[in-house]
């Protein structure tokens, strides 16, 4: 199943390691960091223009991480994810 983050950006379930509030998370000096460190590495990618309310950690097939920020808030996210399962 895929997760649709906005813009032409999808994603299948497998690959989530967590969803999260940008506005709720970047409070904490940690995911500060964590966001500046991989956004030096280059492992953040945006998926739209529009101001952005999540961001999603993802595990790619190598073993590392990218993460997607998306205009899309985490509850919408949520919202998707469980009406796609629970349609299986």
């Amino acid at each position: 199943m895929y997760l649709h983050l906005g813009q032409d950006t999808v994603i299948t379930y497998d690959e989530i390691l967590g969803i999260f509030d940008l506005e709720a998370t970047t409070v904490s000096k940690a995911t500060r960091d964590y966001l500046a460190t991989a956004t030096k590495q280059g492992r953040v990618v945006n998926v739209g223009y529009e101001l952005p309310k999540s961001f999603i950690v993802c595990r790619n097939k190598d073993g590392g991480t990218t993460v997607y920020i998306s205009p899309i808030s985490p509850s919408t996210l949520l919202k998707r994810s469980r009406s796609k399962l629970t349609n299986l």
